[in-house]
């Protein structure tokens, strides 16, 4: 049920429909004004950072996150002894190594991390990436044929494997071990294989289930360092690495698999934003510069401009061009790799577009015919099977409830993604869907899912989903507000704030960005740039400052027509801060969430 407490500035329902309140309670606000004294930092990021759950023992350190603080010994992960032992054995015999990851960017930097550290000890590996149409995720049967025809005498998966029975299943018969690294949920019946390190199966006490496949397979790498020390393997031929130098991997793949930026991940992202600012990276260095990059690298560059364009690989061309991207060495390939994903990307952004237009246009119908529908069920025969996931988050942010996009196959059978809202487990209702015979094959977690459907059980799959998650959609709607963190006027949205606010980050899921009010602010002008159908404006307080503000793909949408159709007048409009540095020159730009007309308050 929504809260009982009192709405921010009067706002009980803006352009999104939510509540505005306040973050911090009474007793959070105290917790604040601790932080900030014990610790000598600026109130408004001691509000931050209590408002994230932080008490005050918690905030010793908080600002600089260590990964020797905050790592625990990997042997604490089910099976990774058994991995390290088994990978190192393969490295100084000189074994032929094979590494099957998946096609998203987790997948690429899992998979070019253990190529460099594999690389780095005198193994060239292979990598293969699965193509998403024709293959599907995990390994298969006919991959892992090819890899032992190669000759290769271990294969690794990395961010699959851990449900890949037919598959492991085959390398067992070819007495070819199998090392699993991974971080998906499983359940109690596990494929055979030397070992499967992953955090999420039901046997694993380590209570790092929330570290994305590149996190593990940096753990897996501490590990099998180790273990390579203690046999003596480094000495005057080969050094030991320097592990902390592709951290940069870690972080992309962290942030880019939305994995919540708490503990350890923070301290992988925080740290390995610093490895990115070096370009050390031949490869990420080229995507950042056909990406158009400015300023220092944040986790918002990672997550909307560089990971897009390692996805758009495996979405709709070479699924391998990410990893090889990331792990080549020689400029001229870099580039040449970083623009065909910059051109494949504006495909995808183009296919994404057509999609999406027809996607929603179905979204209206089924609203039209039940206001109260429970989930979003769309598909098409003309849909890209890679851009699906895309059209679901769409659907999904616009009408504030779980959606589904499936391209309809000519064998009859529907492959989709869905995604959903706070508060409702999409996962568990797709694994039930399985159980229960609707669905050929499908899984996932809370936020997001993938499934196989029979076109015929289309229809009663829609209605499975809309009984099965009518009452968790209906109470998150209801309880859907905006936490607000402060309010500020456009004079007091400065270049060192933003600074000061960038101590308490990096934000991202987990450790969401603050969120500031910016009461009564004239909205001086407002326009549509873009393909996307962006709004940018001006907000004008009264003391005469101006702030820019941008809101994303908002044109058609509540939140971007009330900005353009009051320009001149005043709103209450909240976002998030950053940095612009476009053309060299930093300037403070608010990334528009919400607004509301302005309310009398009694």
């Amino acid at each position: 049920m929504i809260s009982d407490r009192k709405a921010y500035l009067g706002v009980s329902k803006s352009a999104k429909e939510r509540k505005w309140i306040e973050r911090l309670d009474e007793r959070g606000t105290s917790i604040a004004s601790a932080i900030a004294q014990s610790q000598g930092i600026a109130d408004i990021v001691a509000r931050v950072m209590a408002g994230r759950g932080l008490d005050l023992e918690a905030a010793e350190g908080y600002l600089d996150p260590a990964i020797k603080d905050l790592m625990p010994d990997p042997s604490c992960i089910t099976d990774m002894d058994l991995a390290a032992e088994r990978i190192a054995h393969s490295i100084i015999k000189g074994d032929k190594i094979a590494i099957f990851g998946d096609y998203d960017v987790d997948g690429a930097t899992s998979s070019a991390l253990l190529y460099n550290f594999l690389a780095h000890c005198g193994i060239e590996a292979t990598i293969y990436i699965p193509d998403r149409i024709f293959e599907g995720y995990g390994p298969n049967p006919d991959a892992i044929d090819q890899l032992i025809d190669a000759g290769h005498q271990l294969i690794a998966t990395l961010d699959c494997g851990s449900t890949s029975f037919t598959a492991l299943e085959r390398a067992k018969e070819r007495n070819i071990d199998v090392v699993v690294l991974d971080h998906h949920q499983v359940g109690e019946e596990l494929p055979p294989c030397v070992a499967l390190v992953n955090p999420n199966r039901q046997d694993d006490l380590s209570k790092l289930g929330h570290l994305a496949a590149v996190g593990v397979t940096f753990m897996t790498i501490v590990a099998v360092n180790r273990t390579l020390r203690q046999k003596g393997f480094f000495g005057a031929q080969c050094s030991a690495p320097n592990l902390l130098a592709w951290l940069d991997l870690v972080a992309l793949g962290t942030v880019c698999d939305v994995v919540p930026l708490v503990g350890l991940n923070r301290a992988f992202v925080t740290k390995g934003m610093l490895v990115i600012r070096k370009h050390s990276n031949v490869g990420l260095s080229a995507l950042q510069a056909v990406s158009r990059v400015s300023g220092p690298v944040r986790p918002y560059h990672l997550g909307f401009l560089l990971g897009p364009r390692i996805n758009a690989g495996g979405r709709i061309g070479d699924a391998a061009l990410g990893a090889r991207l990331l792990t080549t060495s020689n400029p001229s390939q870099a580039e040449q790799i970083a623009n065909e994903l910059e051109r494949l990307n504006k495909e995808r952004q183009a296919l994404e577009q057509i999609m999406l237009e027809e996607a929603t246009a179905q979204a209206d119908m089924l609203l039209m015919a039940d206001p109260d529908a429970a989930c979003l069920v769309t598909s098409s025969p003309d849909w890209h099977a890679g851009i699906v996931g895309l059209l679901a988050s769409r659907l999904k942010e616009r009408f504030r409830r779980p959606a589904f996009a499936i391209a309809m196959g000519a064998n009859g059978q529907g492959t989709g993604s869905g995604r959903s809202i706070a508060g409702v487990d999409l996962g568990a209702a797709v694994r039930k869907g399985v159980e229960e015979g609707r669905l050929v094959k499908g899984g996932g977690h809370a936020m997001a899912a993938g499934l196989t459907v029979e076109e015929g059980a289309l229809h009663s799959f829609k209605a499975y989903l809309h009984d099965e998650l009518l009452s968790q959609v209906g109470q998150a709607r209801a309880s859907d507000e905006m936490k607000i963190d402060g309010a500020l006027t456009a004079t007091g949205a400065t270049e060192d704030l933003v600074n000061l606010l960038e101590k308490a980050g990096p934000y991202g899921a987990g450790n969401s960005e603050p969120v500031f009010v910016f009461p009564s602010h004239t909205i001086a002008f407002a326009d549509v740039v873009g393909q996307g159908g962006h709004v940018r404006c001006s907000l004008k307080s009264n003391a005469g400052g101006n702030l820019k503000g941008i809101c994303f793909r908002a044109a058609d949408e509540p939140l971007g027509k009330l900005l353009l159709e009051n320009r001149g007048q005043p709103l209450h409009v909240a976002g998030s801060l950053s940095l612009d540095h476009w053309q060299g020159r930093p300037t403070v730009q608010l990334r528009i969430l919400d607004a509301a007309e302005p309310v009398p308050l009694s």
